[in-house]
């Protein structure tokens, strides 16, 4: 498999279109064994989905948000790895082998269960989720774990994980480089096939709207920075994303030395989002 981040429009239409169809979580390990075998056990877990589907019916049924089920962490995981690698290629040496002389190799593992795991409070509530997702994730990544790493090892590989998970909150302070990037792939989930619930079942805001402007985002390498994000737009409303939710998560992420961002609107018209509005 290329390591790109996954087509999400093509990834939402297959949720949609059979929504009780189980979602494998696909991204190109390379040569990582333990994250393959990772991989390979979170597919396997049958407890690790229901999470999922129960964040889901919390965020789209009962919240009308955008997906925060299966989907949003098939994307995110990726979006992460794809962070990670881009920063080690550059020279960025993760916190993990930094601070505890371990490997690359155990940073990309940090941050994929990062990103998979860190709205798993969401099955209880929206609000404070980040908190609850601590004590919801953390004998998960013990089960998923387990015989992959000595007992050392394991619970560093763990206590970097939870540190990845509530510095993704809005106020979070990421301290390592793995929870910066979980907390940019986060919000690098913002492309309009994100928000077609709430915008289709009629969640007129600028939420929905601004998600709505936005085609896609790229990211590559960057020519002063190592990573170079680019957000394609139909409307100028897509900005509320960048300036709102991109900005805040990249700001105080620890990576804002490494990644720049540029926006262009697609065509030479903007897109019609909303005909009439009313309050």
């Amino acid at each position: 498999m290329p390591d790109i981040e996954p087509n999400e429009s093509k990834l939402i239409d297959e949720a949609l279109a059979a929504p009780d169809q189980h979602i494998a979580i696909r991204l190109p390990a390379r040569h990582n064994p333990i994250l393959k075998q990772l991989v390979e056990r979170v597919n396997a877990d049958e407890q690790l989905y229901a999470l999922w589907t129960a964040m889901n019916v919390n965020a789209v049924t009962r919240l009308n948000m955008s997906d925060h089920g299966p989907v949003h962490f098939q994307i995110v995981s990726n979006i992460a790895l794809k962070l990670l690698r881009q920063l080690v290629e550059a020279g960025v040496v993760p916190s993990i082998v930094r601070d505890h002389n371990m490997t690359n190799n155990d940073a990309e593992v940090v941050v994929v269960l990062g990103a998979l795991l860190h709205d798993l409070g969401m099955s209880i509530h929206r609000i404070d989720h980040e908190q609850y997702s601590l004590f919801v994730a953390m004998p998960k990544i013990d089960e998923l774990l387990n015989g992959l790493y000595a007992t050392h090892a394991r619970t560093i590989v763990r206590s970097e994980t939870l540190h990845a998970i509530i510095a993704h909150r809005s106020n979070g302070r990421p301290m390592t480089v793995e929870a910066g990037v979980v907390r940019v792939a986060d919000a690098l989930d913002m492309t309009k096939g994100r928000s077609r619930i709430p915008f289709e079942a009629g969640q007129v805001n600028i939420h929905s709207l601004s998600a709505a402007a936005i085609e896609k985002v790229e990211i590559t390498k960057g020519q002063d920075k190592p990573i170079h994000i680019t957000v394609v737009m139909s409307n100028s409303a897509g900005i509320f994303q960048l300036d709102d939710l991109l900005k805040e998560k990249l700001h105080g992420s620890g990576l804002e030395k490494y990644v720049e961002v540029e926006a262009t609107i697609e065509g030479e018209t903007e897109k019609k989002l909303v005909t009439v509005f009313r309050l």
